[in-house]
């Protein structure tokens, strides 16, 4: 016979937990010897365990009780419905960890691998993180816009991104973001990226370098969105229309005229 320390021990739970089944009716309450303490029976054990595995499995304390009355079949039938509801709610687990491991890395939580691929390139050349950032929160508002246009435009990107003067550009733009408005080196970014972008459209198209298709409210919105996380942006579009471009997100080409030429 056991003691109630060494049935639960034997069973795996605490003291508390015996003594909160039997409070509520699960498992029989056996009366003392002559020392005054209660003993079990193996049987006390078999039927501990069996409250344990029903109750560790979720199964509510009220339906454990039931369960433990029922006949061979219906308890069955039971945990054949218990197994089934757990297996779902491993799937469901199983979901939620893959969304917050994409959520750890960032970008992935809420754009294509397409994306997130050129965003990681972006990175692993070194091109600031607040730069990567106006880049990832532009797809993600391009992504809810025009998804089916993301791989064609993910494609011209990784293009791009290859190209070394375009990269250079990004470097450069990054360590310009700390630096005031009128800062020297905003020109010479800005003459970088006209003389990219001219060359990009005279050997490709205009469609090439600008082709976004979205309403101006929309890209309007994108760009407000790359001034408030980079604000030289603002100031490199309003040099780069003197050099014959404007735009952030739907680029056009301009016509210069004589008197906006100068240094910026």
């Amino acid at each position: 016979m056991l003691t109630i320390g060494e049935l639960a021990s034997y069973a795996g739970v605490t003291v508390r937990a015996v003594r909160h089944y039997h409070a509520k009716g699960l498992l029989p309450e056996p009366g003392r010897d002559h020392s005054g303490y209660r003993r079990y029976d193996a049987g006390a054990v078999v039927e501990l365990i069996r409250i344990r595995t029903l109750a560790e499995a979720g199964v509510p304390l009220s339906r454990v009780r039931d369960l433990l009355r029922a006949g061979k079949e219906e308890f069955a039938a039971a945990v054949t419905d218990i197994d089934e509801r757990l297996r779902a709610e491993i799937r469901q687990r199983q979901l939620h960890r893959e969304r917050i491991a994409r959520l750890a890395s960032g970008d992935g939580l809420v754009l294509p691998p397409e994306v997130v691929e050129i965003l990681d390139r972006l990175r692993a050349h070194g091109v600031d993180e607040r730069i990567v950032e106006v880049e990832r929160d532009g797809w993600i508002l391009l992504a809810a816009h025009s998804p089916e246009r993301v791989p064609e435009w993910a494609a011209r990107k990784r293009e791009q991104i290859t190209d070394p003067p375009l990269l250079a550009f990004y470097l450069t733009l990054g360590q310009a973001l700390d630096r005031p408005g009128d800062d020297p080196e905003l020109v010479e970014l800005a003459d970088e990226l006209a003389m990219y972008i001219t060359r990009m459209a005279d050997e490709r198209n205009e469609a090439h370098v600008g082709d976004t298709e979205v309403a101006p409210p929309f890209a309007e919105l994108m760009d407000t969105l790359a001034f408030d996380t980079a604000p030289p942006a603002r100031r490199l579009i309003e040099l780069l229309r003197t050099r014959g471009w404007t735009g952030w997100t739907k680029l056009e080409r301009v016509a210069v005229h004589p008197r906006e030429f100068g240094p910026g």
